[in-house]
């Protein structure tokens, strides 16, 4: 059934009065609103003559229509003179994107698109209303997960988790604004609806048992406690986890035989070595045999051998010593073993294949930044080559498919900066656009430093505040109506505010994102937070 749309609550706050499509539509504020009512970042609907359009405010500045009344303003004037000239001769001006259209009557057949036009003059503008959020972001179902809400509005804004999984996505923020409690928020609406598996490289233990919230002291439920049933956390530091009396299912062992020359590009900064020595790891697999290289080259009894080695090898023995130097560092990795009993990458496979989602806690490895990226690469080139065998043998047999799994990356630039990112697994993911049915979320504070190739294949991206103004044109590169989005962007909050826009959102905007941690939170989930008190009253009800 046709329904007109309801009139909009406290009247037109403006009027058109020019624009273009490619720089938005400018809005002179009535007498009766104030300036200071309107954000950047607010949602602005413009009546017109056959649709409605909706937009946000990208920008707000004082005008006056006769320039001498800067110079006949006094502090001595009557307040009442100065009542006047208000919203008259000196007026609020609003910039706004208009970026979709609305139908005029809803339900009568004409859906939500691009905006292809601007309104004509004089068109009356109202502040958006909850109904128009709704219609544009979605309702919470099975297909959409309240990440947050507009502006000064309580209404839910959705993604469409369907479209946030089908590429690859990007969390940036400087440090401090709260980038891993948005990528916990969002891994918590991925697992509730099951739309693909998370296999997160849990850096510093934040995502599986508990995490930390430091801005209200406290400890929160990680992703094992809201779904032990679909969680499942490997360990490469036992001993800290049971420190952390953090329950995990498997403790993780990686062999020497697994570590292949490959693994060593992306250490090239980290361990500080030279294109020969690393190159000459290739020599040394062929010395040795490639299960057998690693464990043999960092036996040799000191640097006399080395020296001998590198005369046979043809290799530079200083660029061969510095090889042996830093890769005799890993032997202090707990988790790097001679003969391991398990195949961690297979493990996690058969638990992706499941319908499980995987943690991997670094422990005390987690600030080397030598031991996550060696294990990262290791696990995610091995994963994605399995991945590509299970896609092939699927051609034509689409039952067969892989389950999608979306790889957890923080550091991301470590991975993905322009001199690699053409080298690794993980650009090679990114590039791929969900084709073996594998994609990452990449978490940094340096978006800058990500390879722009790699940046423009982001179906999603997601930020808080960013004050370097290469990062911000980095995030914001491809991204039409960007000088907008640029002003948007830095007056934002630095805590629990985001600028989303991609493939998940019809448009951008700017969120106060949802609370993590609360009862309301864990109840919203299914998974409410009970005191002793209360788990006491329920065992005394059940028996």
């Amino acid at each position: 059934m046709n329904q007109q749309i309801p009139p909009y609550i406290g009247g037109p706050i403006g009027t058109v009065v020019g624009g273009s499509l490619s720089q938005g539509t400018e809005i002179k504020l009535n007498p009766s609103t104030s300036v200071e009512e309107i954000k950047s970042g607010h949602f602005i609907t413009i009546s017109g003559t056959s649709r409605r359009f909706f937009g946000v405010v990208t920008d707000i500045t004082l005008q006056q229509s006769d320039p001498a009344i800067t110079y006949q303003i006094s502090t001595d004037m009557r307040e009442d003179i100065l009542e006047a000239l208000k919203g008259t001769i000196a007026y609020g001006k609003v910039s706004v994107s208009t970026n979709l259209t609305l139908p005029l009557i809803e339900g009568s057949g004409v859906g939500i698109e691009p905006a292809k036009s601007i309104p004509d003059h004089f068109s009356s503008v109202y502040m958006a209303s909850e109904r128009d959020i709704q219609l544009v972001f979605g309702e919470e179902d099975e297909d959409h997960f309240w990440v947050g809400s507009p502006l000064d509005m309580q209404t839910k804004v959705c993604l469409d988790l369907d479209e946030f999984v089908k590429r690859s996505v990007g969390v940036f923020g400087k440090s401090g604004t709260g980038k891993t409690f948005l990528t916990r928020l969002l891994l918590v609406g991925v697992l509730q609806h099951d739309k693909a598996s998370a296999l997160i490289f849990d850096m510093h233990s934040e995502y599986g048992q508990t995490g930390q919230d430091t801005d209200r002291n406290m400890t929160v439920k990680g992703l094992k406690q809201l779904f032990p049933e679909k969680v499942s956390v490997f360990t490469l530091d036992e001993e800290s986890s049971r420190r952390r009396n953090s329950n995990f299912d498997v403790e993780a062992k990686i062999g020497y035989s697994e570590i292949e020359p490959e693994d060593l590009e992306l250490l090239r900064e980290s361990l500080n070595l030279s294109d020969v020595a690393v190159n000459a790891a290739y020599f040394l697999e062929q010395k040795y045999g490639a299960r057998k290289w690693f464990e043999s080259f960092i036996g040799l009894n000191g640097t006399e051998e080395v020296y001998e080695l590198a005369q046979e090898l043809g290799v530079a023995p200083q660029a061969l010593r510095a090889l042996y130097e830093r890769l005799n560092r890993f032997k202090r990795f707990g988790f790097l073993v001679s003969d391991p009993s398990q195949n961690v990458a297979m493990q996690m496979i058969e638990h992706v294949e499941k319908g499980n989602h995987v943690v991997l806690e670094f422990g005390r490895y987690g600030d080397d930044l030598s031991a996550y990226i060696l294990v990262s690469n290791l696990l995610s080139r091995r994963i994605h080559r399995r991945y590509v065998e299970l896609k092939e043998q699927a051609v034509g047999n689409t039952s067969g498919e892989p389950r999608p799994v979306m790889i957890v990356l923080e550091e991301a630039h470590k991975f993905l900066n322009p001199g690699i990112a053409n080298q690794t697994i993980f650009g090679t993911i990114a590039r791929e656009l969900r084709k073996y049915n594998v994609t990452i979320m990449v978490i940094d504070q340096r978006p800058s430093a990500i390879d722009n190739e790699v940046m423009s294949q982001l179906g999603t991206r997601m930020t808080c505040l960013l004050d370097n103004e290469k990062d911000v044109e980095s995030v914001l590169s491809g991204v039409s109506g960007s000088r907008q989005l640029r002003t948007v962007l830095s007056r934002m909050e630095p805590k629990q505010q985001a600028l989303v826009f991609g493939h998940a959102v019809p448009m951008p905007i700017v969120l106060k994102t949802r609370t993590y941690g609360t009862e309301e939170f864990y109840r919203s989930v299914g998974r409410s937070e009970y005191s002793p008190e209360d788990l006491q009253k329920e065992i005394d009800e059940l028996f």
